[in-house]
């Protein structure tokens, strides 16, 4: 593990692996660098692969107050790191983040999202109107758990009574202990999961090849909002992993991105 100083000067944590054109893998909602590795160890037969904790979570460290420019900027960091100029690879809120950096003129030469968790259509309900307002407020309080929970079940979808059960499984610890930067990702995702349409103008400054993949064995609405995406313009381009939902195998997943990411082509 090794450290890199951002823009406003916060540490991030991050670990490199591999030889080749430089990755770095962008992680979503509860997300520690250490949830990438299977997918960084198969990635780094071909590139130097890159993973990270995002600001607030791991061995980074955070600043008093959030914004998605910060985030930005901490991933300029490692691109610089990287040699100045690198491939991304973004999952779930990640991949809105990582799209966003792009869109804000981050060094990124090729772009590979999977499942940016968009809400565009009426296959399940829209956040409520002051989601990131009531998430903010419970990680003041220190309510991590109750923040983590209101998370499954207003951004997920997860039933309540589900969630009941979830939290007195092992894995929840984890999940309280990233909690805090749940209304980060919330702040990302911005209106997206609104039921409706994505602005047509908010990425239109992303020039680079984008893949935008799914799985076809989720929530409707996560494929339907990766085929508007990539309606966008012509440089996005849909991928569809057949029998996969939002949690994705990652020898499925590695060999689409190696392909994408390897190619030097530009769109």
């Amino acid at each position: 593990m090794d450290k890199v100083f951002s823009a406003d000067g916060t540490a991030i944590a991050y670990e490199r692996q591999g030889a080749g054109p430089a990755v770095v893998l962008v992680g979503g909602a509860f997300m520690t660098r250490g949830d990438s590795a299977a997918l960084a160890g198969l990635l780094a037969e071909h590139f130097t692969v890159f993973t990270y904790d995002r600001r607030g979570r791991g061995d980074s460290g955070d600043s008093p107050e959030y914004d998605v420019q910060r985030e930005v900027e901490d991933l300029d960091a490692l691109i610089e790191r990287a040699g100045g100029e690198a491939r991304v690879f973004g999952m779930s809120s990640g991949a809105v983040l990582a799209l966003e950096a792009v869109a804000r003129g981050s060094a990124v030469s090729r772009l590979a999202l999977y499942e940016p968790p968009f809400v565009t259509d009426s296959s399940r309900p829209p956040l409520p109107h002051d989601y990131v307002a009531h998430l903010t407020d419970l990680v003041r309080q220190g309510a991590y758990g109750d923040a983590a929970a209101y998370f499954m079940t207003a951004a997920v979808g997860v039933p309540a009574e589900a969630v009941a059960g979830m939290r007195q499984a092992p894995f929840w610890s984890g999940m309280e202990a990233t909690a805090n930067t749940l209304p980060y990702d919330g702040r990302i995702m911005g209106d997206t999961m609104s039921g409706r349409p994505l602005p047509a103008d908010r990425w239109r400054s992303v020039t680079v090849p984008v893949l935008v993949g799914s799985g076809d064995a989720g929530p409707p609405h996560m494929l339907t909002g990766a085929r508007e995406l990539a309606a966008l313009a012509d440089n996005f381009t849909l991928h569809v992993f057949p029998g996969q939902e939002h949690t994705i195998a990652p020898e499925l997943l590695a060999p689409v991105l190696a392909g994408f990411l390897a190619t030097d082509e530009q769109a």
